[in-house]
């Protein structure tokens, strides 16, 4: 399995980068997760939109779904040119039914529901959910290709499911919006010492902190999780590339 970081700020993207999108990739198989602020244009440095296979969004902040309209009139004119071309899968929750109903645009994409308690198969993936804290319905991502597995935080702020959840993952995609002596409880994120936390105690393989803040050093970010977790921390940037 192959990740790409598509996009990784916080809240809105800093120039010529993105808020929250990540390049799934096995057996050929193209999976976006979320597809936030200027994620559709930073998307085309590594391929084309019509290779895209499948699209899953942990929630509807726009930080993680600002690029979904564009994607969607990408496609839709696909199929004018082209003639009718193939429908773009989205998968979503229902917990925010008005943004549900928005991931079906034509014949371009369609929404599919996911659910907490299921595993969805999508291309060669298996993923299971996991409902996270954060102001907004959002769900924590397990995904397989049953060689291999990465996590996905999403937005949340600390809680303890989150290391049975992560056990034993090759690659933890923790959120990381804080400092180590900031608390994002109530904000419904997480600072640099918890998600460090999380990975030592899931014993997960490697660390790619991300949602950065646009404030402070984020090496600081990268050191005070590694003084936690004593595997491998990565500091999220365009256009990374690891392999799981």
């Amino acid at each position: 399995m192959e990740v790409t970081v598509v996009g990784f700020w916080g809240g809105f993207p800093k120039a010529n980068e993105a808020t929250s999108g990540y390049l799934v990739e096995s057996n050929g198989f193209k999976l976006l997760v979320d597809c936030g602020s200027a994620v559709l244009s930073k998307l085309q440095e590594y391929l084309a939109i019509d290779e895209l296979d499948a699209v899953i969004l942990s929630h509807y902040h726009h930080d993680h779904i600002a690029d979904v309209g564009p994607l969607q009139y990408a496609r839709y004119v696909t199929t004018i040119l082209n003639g009718k071309g193939k429908t773009l899968p989205i998968y979503g929750h229902k917990l925010d039914d008005e943004g549900f109903q928005k991931l079906t645009y034509k014949d371009a994409t369609k929404g599919i529901e996911y659910t907490s308690d299921q595993v969805v198969s999508v291309g060669p993936f298996s993923i299971s959910f996991l409902e996270t804290s954060h102001p907004a319905p959002c769900f924590a991502m397990k995904i397989t290709d049953h060689k291999s597995t990465v996590i996905y935080t999403a937005d949340s702020s600390y809680k303890h499911e989150f290391i049975p959840f992560s056990n034993k993952a090759d690659l933890l995609i923790g959120e990381c919006s804080l400092y180590s002596h900031q608390d994002g409880a109530k904000m419904g994120h997480m600072n640099s010492r918890e998600v460090g936390e999380i990975a030592q105690k899931a014993g997960v393989n490697q660390l790619l902190i991300t949602h950065l803040p646009h404030f402070g050093d984020h090496n600081d970010l990268k050191r005070d999780a590694g003084n936690i977790f004593s595997g491998k921390v990565l500091l999220a940037k365009s256009g990374l590339k690891i392999n799981c």
